[in-house]
């Protein structure tokens, strides 16, 4: 992985950040870690509903839409990170769910494209809720 895949995912993370708190999200955390090999990008709230965030950041759709990057695999270990940082709470949310925010750009773009997919995969059957 090298510096600039870096810089570009940390950038489109803040771009995602933004976007999500212009439409009434409240952040609770960034870059959680969970476990440890799990990272949650953004963990938010809007209304009572809990949201798992996955961002990705592209420069351009040349290879298809970044959202194509949540494959099997990553919705897996995504469930298994809700549901291990479900387990912390001290309350249980009455709903949550996972998102997906695109960010088509680069640190030098003035204005990327971004893409909000609410709901964008179930928690995976394998994983048993803590309650």
């Amino acid at each position: 992985m090298t510096n600039d895949h870096l810089s570009s995912g940390k950038w489109g993370e803040k771009q995602a950040e933004r976007f999500l708190r212009r439409n009434r999200y409240r952040i609770l955390g960034r870059r959680v870690r969970v476990g440890a090999r799990d990272e949650i990008d953004l963990v938010a709230r809007k209304q009572k509903t809990l949201v798992f965030v996955e961002v990705k950041t592209r420069r351009s759709e040349t290879f298809g839409r970044p959202v194509s990057a949540v494959d099997r695999s990553k919705r897996r270990v995504l469930s298994r990170a809700a549901v291990r940082y479900l387990a912390r709470l001290r309350f249980r949310p009455v709903c949550f769910r996972f998102d997906v925010v695109e960010v088509i750009g680069s640190p030098d773009s003035k204005d990327p494209v971004i893409r909000h997919i609410e709901n964008a995969f179930p928690l995976d059957s394998r994983y048993d809720l803590p309650f």
